[in-house]
């Protein structure tokens, strides 16, 4: 008979074993959605770059235009690339661009604003060397 309730022990102790791992498992890899603006692409200096500009801008990989929102869909602990790029547009464009890894766990519940900054170096001609540094800002706030 103690063999038998030692026995029934041991499985009922490694099935309560996984059902709370299970359970800290499921947990731990939540899913949340998260909205992403690109609020805005700012010329911050500009030491004769250039005049004509193409911005881009990711996150997550997904395109964003300026003003516009995207969803990201991110597991606790993980976290969100952000990336910005600027081309300066003449017969040999110059261009810079930018990437931040933003951890969800550091977003603020009523958002967090997030700025990268891309730096253009002049490669070419008179002006080679000088920089335009451009500022590109997102938004970023857990959908509730």
């Amino acid at each position: 008979m103690n063999r038998i309730w030692t026995k029934a022990s041991a499985i009922l102790l490694v099935v309560v074993s996984l059902i709370f791992n299970g359970t800290y498992a499921l947990a731990a890899s939540a899913t949340s959605t998260y909205i992403v603006t690109f609020q805005q692409a700012t010329l911050v200096s500009n030491d004769h770059v250039g005049n004509d500009w193409a911005i881009a801008a990711q996150a997550a990989g997904q395109s964003i235009s300026e003003g516009s929102s995207v969803k990201v869909k991110v597991k606790s602990g993980g976290n969100i690339k952000l990336y910005a790029y600027v081309e300066e547009q003449d017969k040999i464009p110059d261009e810079g661009e930018a990437t931040k890894n933003v951890e969800v766990s550091s977003i603020s519940t009523k958002g967090s604003t997030v700025k990268l900054r891309v730096t253009v170096t002049e490669n070419r001609g008179r002006y080679s060397g000088h920089q335009a540094v451009w500022e590109f800002t997102y938004k970023i706030k857990k959908q509730s």
